[in-house]
């Protein structure tokens, strides 16, 4: 089996609708495919109803976290989107985002960047919007070559000229929320130092004491000696380890499929979570 635990769609910052994005995962032979937007579940229904027969949908969604002023994501698998607490907080950090953005651009155009609130919107359409759109906005304007040359200090990675605070969960409370709904918790990337600051051990070591389920050790921004690393850290503390794209369609070079989690991790999650279950293709529309 093939399975790919972290991608988005426009739901999100993904280029690939909800519905885009399983054919195409089909299409890259994948079996299994999770649907983690950030902070929304919006493409659920869509990416459910065009789902092809022999792909299954694991519905998730990325969580906007920070601790210690470190900014990270809290991967949610298969909980339940009507639960009333979970629900609300990812409204809370969803409502943030447009402020937010709308904070960047100003500083932008401060620095003579002649971005606009519409051009980002456009980019955004419905999904929610994010660093990733105007990243893309900047590229457009010739700014930058790419979007991962606009995470830098100089523009839009953590404390940089133009970055701007949102509401993110502290972790401990998403992974108290996630289990509340019946979910299952892996924290995202962890390593990804090009990002910015990361987590130190001993805070994975507090959330994994505090129920997180597991790592996203198999990932872009990990080379071969991090996933060396997080693999015996998950080892220590009897976390799951997963592997997934972060799929983000053309936004991103990184390809559906290019890391894939162990079938024996994935049955285990499936076990784990009693909030939802994972929905098999049947034939889409």
């Amino acid at each position: 089996m093939r399975i790919d635990l972290h991608c988005h769609s426009t739901a999100s910052d993904g280029t690939d609708s909800p519905a885009e994005l399983v054919r195409n995962a089909a299409a890259a032979g994948l079996d299994v495919v999770a649907l983690t937007d950030h902070d929304t579940t919006r493409g659920y229904a869509e990416a459910i109803g065009a789902l092809p027969k022999g792909l299954t949908l694991v519905t998730g969604a990325e969580l906007s976290c920070r601790i210690d002023g470190i900014s990270m994501h809290m991967l949610a698998y298969l909980f339940d989107p009507e639960e009333p607490a979970l629900l609300a907080e990812r409204e809370l950090v969803r409502d943030d985002r447009v402020p937010r953005a709308q904070g960047m651009v100003a500083r932008l155009q401060e620095l003579g960047v002649p971005v606009t609130w519409e051009q980002v919107a456009r980019i955004a359409g419905d999904g929610s919007v994010g660093r990733p759109h105007v990243a893309t906005a900047l590229v457009e304007l010739g700014v930058v070559p790419t979007v991962d040359d606009a995470f830098t200090p100089d523009w839009l990675a953590d404390g940089g000229r133009v970055f701007v605070e949102k509401h993110e969960t502290d972790p401990f409370e998403a992974i108290r929320l996630i289990k509340g709904a019946g979910g299952v918790a892996v924290f995202a990337h962890p390593a990804a130092a090009k990002r910015g600051r990361t987590v130190p051990e001993s805070a994975i070591a507090e959330m994994a004491a505090a129920g997180l389920d597991g790592i996203e050790v198999d990932h872009m921004d990990h080379d071969a000696d991090t996933r060396a690393r997080l693999r015996g850290l998950a080892g220590e503390l009897g976390l799951l380890v997963t592997g997934s794209s972060d799929y983000h369609g053309s936004r991103k070079t990184v390809s559906l499929g290019a890391n894939t989690t162990d079938p024996e991790v994935y049955g285990e999650i499936t076990r784990r979570a009693t909030g939802a279950f994972p929905v098999p293709g049947a034939g889409g529309v």
